[in-house]
């Protein structure tokens, strides 16, 4: 199986864009941006190096998405797993969010590009916790592309967290256990407002979703590519959708 996922990777960073239908874009692209740490080893820089390099990128692919119509975009930033790091790498971690949107957000807002977090932000630094609070006010009534950022985000929480919700709501008499479906469920998750991500996006050659939007890829089409985050750009995201377009999505039926 895993050797058949191989053979679909890109290895090249610097491949042709190709062909994109406008007619049959994903909706919802969802990116797993691994390869920071990896990047900067090659260049004898530190882990740091990467992550700011990685942080440039974004501004880079939010760009591309929104120039070629895609209406949500979902980036891995930080898991819940990520806090076993260095003490130090976390703090750079922290930082990053407040230096992005303190360049960028003149941009997103002329884009009008809406600004999501996903995951506990409680549990942040107080001062990426104003980040996220500034963002979301200053987008707030933008209508454009939805960027979300999924910020000590789980995908195992999420359901958690939901399920969770719903027993509280069962047991004050809300809620009638024979009344939650999949689709009440997925209104009880972080993503209840967004759709499903139809495209799944890893970097730097792993295949897995490392806790990343559990529930929500049930039927994602993935992408796989050998190129590092702070590597990747236009070609590979047109590559990407590309890809995802000449695919058949039959969500387990025939067609």
């Amino acid at each position: 199986m895993f050797k058949a996922i191989r053979r679909r990777f890109s290895k090249s960073n610097d491949a042709p864009a190709k062909r994109i239908e406008q007619g049959n874009l994903p909706v919802h692209v969802a990116i797993i941006m691994d390869g920071n740490g990896r990047w900067a080893r090659r260049r004898g820089l530190p882990r740091i190096a990467g992550h700011h390099a990685g942080m440039h990128k974004v501004r880079d692919v939010i760009r591309a998405c929104d120039d070629i119509g895609i209406q949500c975009l979902t980036l891995y930033a930080f898991s819940t797993e990520n806090w076993k790091r260095p003490e130090s790498e976390v703090e750079y971690l922290m930082k990053l969010p407040e230096e992005f949107f303190r360049t960028e957000i003149d941009e997103l807002v002329s884009r009008g590009v809406r600004v999501n977090f996903i995951g506990d932000t409680s549990k942040l630094p107080s001062f990426t916790q104003e980040t996220v609070r500034r963002t979301l006010e200053k987008t707030v009534h933008n209508t454009g592309m939805q960027v979300t950022f999924a910020l000590n985000y789980g995908g195992r929480s999420d359901i958690v967290s939901a399920a969770q919700s719903i027993s509280g709501r069962v047991n004050a008499g809300e809620l009638n256990w024979s009344e939650v479906t999949e689709s009440v469920f997925s209104n009880y998750l972080s993503t209840a407002d967004t759709p499903d991500p139809d495209l799944m996006i890893r970097t730097s050659g792993e295949v897995r979703l490392s806790n990343f939007m559990l529930w929500q890829a049930a039927y994602s089409e993935f992408w796989f590519t050998d190129v590092l985050w702070p590597d990747f750009g236009r070609a590979q995201l047109e590559e990407a959708i590309a890809d995802y377009q000449r695919r058949k999505r039959r969500f387990g039926g025939l067609k």
